[in-house]
């Protein structure tokens, strides 16, 4: 794309780089979309400066909006966790936290049923919202069965996409070189 067609620039915000990408091919649309540290603000070339700040505001609380929805909170983890529990297990599985952890290199979950502590790994965020209901389940049967015996598969397959979920994090973990332990593929 040449020179006329494209005039791009980088903000620095509080949130980070913006590059704001400006199109003469664009006529109405405007888009965004994360790139590594920085956000990039598709807009068409004729937009003002005004017109671009609007913008660029409006597409970073969607953009936010969205990370939110797919990256919840620890309080947010601990009433999903709840509700899981509820819906799936009969609320039997009662965890006392749950908490998104940076130091799981080789697990998606763990569960310590002496105290019902649950800590998730930081790499399941952003991924689909049915794969982390699957490993929030997978980690409150624990509190109810510690091993990964019939009863625990059980347990978990009243979670109508396990096998789904299962399938999607065995492909994540193959594509990342990611080695899985036996127990946590055995059925």
């Amino acid at each position: 794309m040449g020179f006329l067609a494209c005039l791009a620039y980088v903000l620095i915000v509080n949130s980070g780089a913006i590059e704001v990408r400006r199109s003469r091919r664009r006529r109405r649309t405007v888009s965004a979309y994360r790139e590594g540290g920085r956000t990039i603000v598709l807009i068409p070339s004729r937009f003002s400066a005004d017109e671009e700040r609007a913008w660029v505001e409006a597409m970073m609380r969607k953009l936010e909006a969205g990370e939110k929805r797919r990256r919840p909170s620890d309080q947010q983890l601990l009433e999903r966790a709840v509700d899981l529990s509820r819906r799936y297990l009969g609320g039997l599985a009662e965890p006392a936290s749950i908490a998104w952890v940076k130091n799981q290199s080789s697990r998606w979950g763990s569960c310590t049923p002496a105290d019902g502590s649950i800590r998730i790994s930081v790499r399941v965020k952003g991924m689909p919202p049915w794969v982390l209901d699957y490993v929030i389940l997978h980690e409150l049967t624990h509190l109810l069965q510690p091993g990964h015996g019939r009863e625990f598969w059980t347990l978990l397959e009243s979670y109508p996409r396990t096998e789904r979920a299962r399938g999607f994090l065995e492909g994540v973990a193959a594509t990342t070189g990611l080695q899985r332990s036996h127990d946590d593929l055995e059925t």
